[in-house]
């Protein structure tokens, strides 16, 4: 058995919080690239991949899209 536990999708409301960031901020780094993307949960809702803004509040300055997906890989 794995003892990793499985990624939890937040809200936009916990991302908000956990961040500090106001919500106009927030989607225009989504946009630029400076913050991870949201994904589709259904179809009026997204959240993002805890995993993903604990990434970026590790280094929020320099964080990119690119980097992020490097890493994945």
């Amino acid at each position: 058995m794995s003892s990793q536990q499985p990624d939890r999708i937040l809200p936009i409301s916990a991302v908000l919080d956990r961040t500090g960031l106001s919500r106009a901020t927030l989607y225009r780094k989504v946009a630029r690239g400076t913050f991870p993307q949201q994904i589709h949960v259904a179809n009026r809702s997204t959240g993002w991949r805890e995993s993903a803004v604990n990434d970026w509040l590790k280094n929020p300055m320099f964080w990119s899209l690119d980097d992020a997906c490097q890493r994945q890989s």
